[in-house]
């Protein structure tokens, strides 16, 4: 009978995705891993196969992670509070590697030498855009945001912002807080039909 692994593979996904965030993929190598999450290589292999196949698992929890943030937030807040919190919540964590989406960087970093890890991350980024989307036609059906705009398009916008707010949030002497801000409460304009 095969002997059952010691180690925890949530906390290892975990502590991987910390290393890829902080480092990207092809700053993190073999050795950084084996490191980080204390495996002999022999045992990082029989745990994930590659590093690849660990950093789509670890892309995976982040996607996942991220998107549960922002579901928790509409079910305690409403669905326009959530959309105006998220902002200022993405780029508050003192305690995450970077500030830059790990999606967004993979996608950068990966698309230009056609590695299927992109077409991964730039999925993940598709769920998101689509809970935004979510979000926005749930507000205008709460009377929150005028009807006559389009959720699709808020959603993408939306995510635009976002993913600048946290390049802006890693360059020094940018106040990415106020950025938050402005984000947010251009939100509640939306209350108000576009104009012509």
């Amino acid at each position: 009978m095969p002997r059952k692994p010691n180690y925890d593979r949530d906390d290892l996904i975990e502590r991987a995705r910390d290393l890829f965030w902080r480092s990207g993929w092809a700053g993190t190598s073999l050795k950084d891993l084996e490191a980080g999450l204390q495996m002999k290589p022999g045992s990082f292999y029989a745990a994930f196969g590659s590093k690849d196949a660990l950093f789509e698992l670890a892309l995976e929890r982040y996607a996942l992670d991220g998107r549960e943030r922002l579901r928790r937030l509409a079910r305690d807040h409403g669905p326009l509070a959530a959309l105006q919190q998220f902002p200022a919540l993405v780029i508050g964590n003192k305690e995450a590697p970077a500030k830059a989406c790990m999606l967004s960087k993979t996608l950068l970093e990966l698309q230009a030498h056609n590695h299927p890890l992109a077409e991964t991350a730039n999925l993940h980024l598709l769920k998101m855009e689509g809970q935004f989307s979510e979000l926005f036609e749930q507000a205008q059906s709460s009377g929150e945001i005028d009807k006559s705009y389009d959720s699709r398009i808020l959603a993408r916008r939306y995510q635009s912002d976002l993913l600048g707010l946290r390049v802006s949030a890693e360059r020094n002497g940018v106040d990415a807080a106020a950025i938050a801000a402005e984000i947010a409460r251009g939100l509640s304009a939306l209350s108000n039909p576009p104009l012509a």
